[in-house]
């Protein structure tokens, strides 16, 4: 079969390219449409998908479960869904997996437990044969956390090795058996507590669970790193170890009382009151060194109590150099903050600053400390990583960014840098975000607040008030021969925090996104022109009568303007007047040099054996003669010489210069 082509349409271009794809893409579809339809006619082929399978065909939906309480009905999840939740995964990531922390909350508890209560049980006769279950059964419960830790929860953690973050289970055994930590977990549930039935129930057998002290540490490293205020928790801790160490020795006091004899001499504890709280309250005094405490009698209630001075000026010294350091780093933001409130202050004291912008300055650093809490979000970013960097940006600031039209269609990874670039000011109520003829060099995006847009005769009228995710002034970012002035005055309406991209940045980003480039480059021809049309005046009056026969009268040129001085119709009259005084003196000197012509003509012999001299070509650099006129005291130069472009013919030079006095 011949095919026939049909001729193309005149005012058509055909494009062979175009063409070639299309009929390549026509050929492939043919080409899927048979090998279908051969699958269809074999039944023996496999189809391109996945045949469901029976379970998957008797599988119905999860049935929705439903809690009746309280004359309300609400959906719940169901129990397999809580178990899927609770169980524990291969391994566990240690600074993610908030399971793993509350798990350590417990282990934590049940290690408090033996540090505060075996002292007391050992020093103290609180536990007596008629509550000792009690006792008993609350260490049974230490002890099984204790196991748990071991056997489950330790051998499934993480951990890094070269870099890289092992994840099998089998190896995250091995390695957490090769450590100290293990060794120490291990002899921390030792079963001492069989030495029960031949030394009866003493706490004292019970003192490797204090050797647990790894978790505890490692409790407070996790908590610290997911609470918003870790200071407070420094806080509690601090006191808690200041509470713990007068708690040991208070139990001291009371076996040193117990060693010497209760009530034997003034210094030991006479047995009278609440023992405990007794002890207590001279370990405080004692520690502290507050003095008023009754002298020591013998040499061991001397040693004791040297030892206990000794002790109580370091322990307590070095707590409170503690408490110090967690205050102040919880406090060295605030800190910087009025440091450099106070520094400006006295900076415009010393220039006398008027007290209006002093105000302005005051209130500008309490917006900012408030709404940030901190006076440069820079300052924080710098110490992480760039990519670490660009997440926080994406999250931040990515959804105000996209939504700006100029950027749509380029790339996203260009948004990503040009995010990493964005410089955030905070301007007060009032400020001038831009003004007026200024030369523009750089762009803003509305972060948060609103701006005003200013006009009018007096340039108080607002013309329109931009909210978050408007951009201004991105006509001078894409100006290409810069010098844009602003338009319009643009005032912050409240306090406004707005993003400023400034050209020099975005030529550095462009550089390396040339389809980017390209696009921004076709927008900011579309904007200038938008903007560079004029305004539409009143329209132009049709001539009527003959005067329609008649085209419009054509400017002046602008050329010869210039070249009359830009005098206009005074000029002109000038250049016509000149030009007949100019010809009226011509006619007089022709007219007095005709007689003495033919004078000299008469004098002359008829024949010359002289050949007349060759007429030398007036050189093109030359300048043309100058005619002097009496009557006046200015000389007219006409003068025509080529132009120095190719192709351009000659230019006409018409000077008016006035003559020297001789």
């Amino acid at each position: 079969m011949v095919h026939t082509q049909k001729p193309t349409p005149s005012g058509f271009q055909r494009n062979e390219y175009a063409e070639a794809q299309l009929q390549e893409i026509i050929k492939k579809m043919r080409e899927r449409s048979n090998i279908y339809k051969e699958k269809l006619n074999d039944p023996v082929l496999s189809s391109p998908e996945g045949s469901p399978t029976k379970e998957e065909a008797e599988a119905k939906p999860e049935e929705d479960h439903y809690c009746d309480m309280l004359c309300c009905k609400f959906k719940k999840p169901p129990l397999k869904k809580y178990m899927e939740h609770l169980q524990l995964p291969e391994t566990i990531d240690s600074y993610t997996d908030r399971r793993y922390v509350g798990w350590l909350m417990l282990v934590t508890i049940a290690y408090n437990w033996n540090c505060w209560f075996i002292p007391l049980r050992y020093v103290f006769p609180y536990q007596t044969p008629s509550n000792t279950i009690y006792w008993f059964a609350i260490d049974v419960i230490c002890d099984i956390c204790y196991l748990c830790d071991l056997l489950i929860f330790q051998p499934r953690v993480r951990f890094i090795r070269g870099g890289d973050i092992i994840i099998d289970k089998v190896e995250t055994k091995k390695f957490y058996h090769s450590t100290v930590k293990f060794r120490l977990d291990v002899i921390s549930v030792l079963p001492f507590d069989i030495l029960y039935f031949f030394f009866g129930f003493n706490p004292a057998l019970r003192v490797n669970r204090m050797l647990k002290h790894n978790t505890f540490f490692e409790f407070n490293d996790r908590l610290e790193a997911i609470m918003e205020k870790a200071y407070i928790y420094r806080v509690i801790r601090t006191t808690g170890y200041l509470l713990f160490i007068l708690h040991i020795n208070a139990c001291l006091y009371y076996w040193a009382s117990d060693y010497e004899g209760l009530g034997s001499t003034r210094w030991v504890y006479d047995g009278e009151g609440n023992m405990y709280l007794r002890c207590y309250y001279w370990a405080v005094r004692s520690l502290i060194t507050i003095g008023g405490l009754a002298e020591p009698q013998t040499l061991f209630e001397i040693v004791f109590q040297l030892l206990n001075y000794f002790m109580g000026v370091f322990v307590f010294s070095s707590l409170i150099g503690q408490m110090r350091d967690v205050i102040g780093a919880a406090t060295a933001g605030q800190n910087y903050f009025r440091s450099c409130v106070d520094n400006t202050v006295s900076y415009m004291n010393t220039y006398s600053i008027p007290r209006l912008v002093q105000n302005r300055v005051r209130t500008w650093y309490e917006y900012t400390w408030d709404s940030q809490g901190m006076l440069d979000e820079s300052e924080l970013l710098e110490q992480m990583p760039t990519r670490m960097q660009l997440a926080i940006a994406i999250d931040v600031n990515f959804a105000i960014v996209n939504k700006v039209d100029l950027f749509k269609g380029c790339d996203t990874q260009m948004i990503y840098d040009m995010l990493l670039r964005l410089k955030s000011i905070v301007y007060l109520p009032g400020d001038f975000v831009c003004k007026k003829g200024e030369i523009g060099r750089e762009m803003y995006i509305i972060k948060q607040g609103e701006v005003q847009v200013l006009g009018g005769p007096d340039g108080t009228k607002v013309l329109v008030t931009l909210r978050a995710g408007a951009v201004f002034g991105e006509i001078s970012l894409l100006a290409a021969g810069g010098g844009n002035r602003r338009t319009a005055n643009v005032v912050a309406h409240g306090f406004a925090n707005l993003f400023i991209l400034d050209k020099k940045t975005l030529n550095e980003i462009l550089r390396h996104y040339p389809d980017s480039e390209k696009l921004l480059m076709k927008k900011a021809k579309v904007l200038l022109k938008q903007k560079g049309k004029p305004p539409p005046g009143p329209p132009v009056q049709q001539p009527r009568g003959l005067a329609s026969l008649f085209g419009q009268k054509q400017e002046t040129p602008k050329l010869f303007k210039a070249m009359l001085g830009a005098r206009g119709k005074d000029g002109l009259a000038k250049l016509l007047q000149l030009k007949r005084q100019q010809d009226a003196e011509e006619a007089k000197a022709e007219a007095e040099t005709k007689p003495k012509e033919e004078e000299k003509m008469s004098e002359k012999p008829a024949a010359s054996s002289v050949p007349p001299a060759p007429k030398s070509e007036p050189k093109a650099d030359a300048k043309p003669a100058v005619m002097q006129r009496a009557t006046s005291k200015e000389s007219l130069i006409i003068s025509m010489s080529p132009s120095p472009r190719a192709g351009e013919g000659e230019i006409l030079k018409v000077e008016i210069k006035e003559s020297q006095k001789k």
